[in-house]
């Protein structure tokens, strides 16, 4: 056998192992399976895993963007003479900082304990003004919670209520420094109640107490069990369940606190979070496949089935307190969390509730590139790449008798403020999260890798068994042209 042979049939040996290997790899998942698992047992909250210094110490900066409603017709408003006008004033942004602390694990490992205290820091070069010097004029949330809190008292009662109030010089509406109103201001009535009831505070501010606080005491599943779990909430100051709402489902306390999800996420699942602030959990879906910093990312927003109506989505009957006291589209009254007052959740500008809403009020303008809420997930790693969650405070208006003040009035939800929360993972973590996902995709494409090379020997075998063949050829061919005819020996000769 010559040595063109053997590289043939050495060529045809190392091509057919190629392809049988790699094409089983393939089709066997082998080295998917084992980076998905790899990666399962890696991205957990147990102690000494690689993820967990960054959910206790999150890298990326968390930016508070505060906006305000300013009212520019008070006196219009309040007699009957014209639809409240509004301006809006921001942003106020503040870098929040939220270390989780007294990080303890239970249960062999399996859930860990956390604090998250929050505390904010002013920064003036992404602020439009100074909060202690800019002025706001908007409703006085004191008063309308007062008359909220007696509107079932008797009607002499309520008179009564009424004219104190106004002997303290105290109107429907207010006007304060954008600090004040964010963090805090002794104001008046409140002053008054607290020297007959200590127990109510005569601060007024609707971040009061939340710089340097946490939202409450957390228990997280870790993952190890089970990597759906991973960050899961198992419970929220000692329990799984609310009270608050009506219903069972509504009570519910869902998924995680929104700063981790399981991995491998996929583009047809409902993500759950448990939001504090807004006392209920919600679900996000998928929108769009996105890329920030060169990271893939799926899109998940909240539908407008959270907010929806219960005609229009049953579940959120639940949401009703009293049973049946429901309010429209887009709106969440959370007055049994928020000690009895009047107060309204929603996004900016009533994006995605009823026209009605947003009508009643001038200067509104709700759009989506603004006002959505949304995350920016990497589906392999379930790592937030950005975030970015956007809520508004509103107030309920009513008439209320007893109070002269509130005589032209028609039930109105009246926006305070909203917030734009934001994060974005920052450039370190970016280039270490490309890093992970190239490896990751390497890893798992190296079957192909293997097809591939089986691939390009099955063409070098071919070119090789053509040349052999074309090498031949002439070789035969000359033998055809040059044969030699044997002479004719039959043993005659010619004569002399």
């Amino acid at each position: 056998m010559t040595r063109r042979s053997c590289a043939i049939y050495a060529t045809g040996i190392v091509c057919a192992h190629l392809l049988i290997v790699g094409i089983a790899l393939l089709v066997g998942q082998v080295f998917q399976t084992m980076i998905q698992e790899r990666i399962k047992k890696e991205i957990t909250l147990a102690e000494n895993s690689r993820v967990l210094d960054g959910w206790i110490n999150p890298p990326p900066p968390v930016y508070m963007q505060y906006f305000f409603f300013n009212i520019t017709n008070p006196e219009e408003f309040f007699t009957g003479r014209a639809k409240p006008h509004v301006t809006e004033m921001g942003p106020y942004t503040y870098r929040e900082y939220r270390p989780r602390e007294n990080v303890t694990y239970l249960e062999n490992g399996t859930k860990v304990f956390a604090t998250n205290p929050k505390s904010f820091v002013f920064l003036p070069e992404m602020s439009v003004g100074d909060p202690e010097v800019d002025l706001v004029t908007t409703i006085n949330i004191p008063v309308v919670a007062v008359m909220n809190e007696v509107h079932s008292y008797s009607f002499f009662i309520r008179s009564l209520i009424s004219m104190w109030i106004k002997s303290m010089g105290v109107d429907l509406f207010m006007t304060r420094t954008v600090h004040e109103i964010l963090w805090g201001f002794k104001d008046p009535l409140m002053s008054k109640l607290h020297n007959m009831k200590p127990d109510v505070d005569e601060i007024f501010g609707l971040m009061y107490k939340k710089n340097g606080t946490h939202e409450g005491e957390f228990v997280f599943h870790t993952g190890e069990k089970n990597y759906m779990d991973y960050g899961k909430i198992d419970t929220w100051n000692g329990i799984r369940n609310m009270d608050w709402w009506s219903s069972e489902q509504s009570n519910m306390i869902n998924g995680t606190d929104g700063s981790v999800f399981h991995t491998f996420l996929t583009r047809n699942e409902l993500l759950y979070i448990f939001a504090a602030d807004l006392c209920r959990s919600i679900h996000l879906s998928y929108v769009k496949d996105i890329e920030v910093k060169g990271i893939p990312a799926y899109r998940f927003a909240p539908p407008a089935d959270v907010l929806a109506a219960p005609d229009d989505n049953p579940s959120n009957a639940g949401f009703c307190v009293p049973v049946g006291d429901c309010l429209g589209k887009g709106v969440l009254k959370v007055s049994v969390c928020r000690q009895g007052a009047p107060i309204v959740v929603s996004f900016p500008h009533f994006y995605q509730a009823e026209s009605k809403y947003i009508n009643a009020i001038d200067g509104l303008n709700p759009n989506k590139e603004e006002h959505e809420t949304y995350l920016d997930l990497n589906p392999t790693t379930g790592v937030p790449i950005r975030a970015c969650k956007r809520a508004q405070l509103n107030i309920i208006l009513k008439r209320v008798l007893g109070f002269p003040q509130t005589k032209f009035l028609n039930e109105t939800i009246f926006p305070i403020m909203y917030v734009n929360e934001t994060a974005t993972i920052d450039d370190n973590s970016a280039s270490q999260m490309r890093s992970l996902l190239f490896i990751v995709t390497a890893v798992s494409n190296f079957p192909v890798i293997i097809v591939g090379m089986g691939a390009i020997l099955l063409l070098v075998l071919f070119i090789l068994v053509c040349k052999n063949r074309q090498r031949k050829s002439p070789i035969t061919s000359l033998e055809n042209d040059f044969k030699v005819v044997p002479k004719n020996h039959s043993g005659n000769s010619n004569p002399l």
